[in-house]
């Protein structure tokens, strides 16, 4: 499978998981529903140097492929928040956001 569709593949399963979401929080008002993914996708990045930290409510001390779980929580959590910001548009805000942040390492990756 070529990069092109594991992206395809990415966006078509974050669309799903939006609808879903959006599902189960169709009684809240939607800039309300909008803050609460937003806020979700904090709390989880949060929770991974938490972890770290051993500042859990668990106090178990994370390891590092616990913090990488909890990262990955963080991305599935901030790609449906942006779908729920802006259905139509999320996946080019990303692509253009991702193309804008990268372009030095590619321009310095290719003076090597």
């Amino acid at each position: 499978m070529d990069r092109r569709s594991d992206v395809d593949t990415l966006w078509d399963n974050i669309e799903k998981l939006s609808a879903v979401c959006r599902a189960a929080g169709a009684h809240l008002p939607d800039e309300e529903l909008k803050a609460l993914q937003v806020g979700k996708a904090a709390v989880e990045a949060v929770h991974a140097l938490h972890g770290l930290k051993v500042l859990t409510t668990c106090g178990d001390e994370h390891t590092w492929s616990e913090v990488q779980n909890d990262l990955v929580g963080a991305v599935i959590a901030d790609l449906p928040a942006m779908q729920y910001i802006d259905p139509t548009g999320a996946r080019a805000t990303f692509d253009e956001i991702l193309h804008r942040r990268t372009r030095r390492d590619r321009e310095a990756a290719a003076a090597v």
